[in-house]
């Protein structure tokens, strides 16, 4: 089993950055793919990024490409989600997920929610216009 804990969230004013991260509990952190989401008021859930075992494969969502950066510390057990030229549409509460890589395929970082069977608690991304 594997418990996420986000940080990182906060207020800021479009253009600006912010860095979330994700801490992990468990041994076997570098066995699972890792993803960000986020959920604006009165939408549903959707992808935002994702990440394979090793960092070495990464997925966007269209609409964050070029801004969003993810990555991952295997050895601190975390994952990263850097931010920059934030927009007012960013807004939303961000939650990291993760999923355990059984088949070991290399390229495993999906981006569909329903694979996902572990989420933290999301930390609120707000930013000002």
């Amino acid at each position: 089993q594997v418990q996420l804990v986000e940080s990182g969230g906060g207020l800021v004013q479009a253009g600006g950055s912010l860095r979330l991260s994700c801490a992990a509990s468990g041994r076997t952190f570098s066995s699972y793919a890792m993803g960000w989401f986020r959920q604006a008021p009165g939408k549903e859930r959707e992808f935002v990024a994702a990440i394979n075992w090793s960092g070495g494969i990464t997925n966007y969502a269209d609409s964050v490409k070029g801004r969003f950066t993810i990555s991952r510390d295997n050895a601190k057990m975390t994952v990263y989600l850097q931010m920059n030229s934030l927009k007012p549409e960013d807004t939303a509460v961000y939650y990291c997920a993760a999923v355990l890589n059984r088949s070991g395929n290399y390229y495993f970082a999906p981006k569909t929610e329903y694979e996902y069977g572990y989420w933290g608690q999301g930390t609120q991304v707000t930013v000002s216009s």
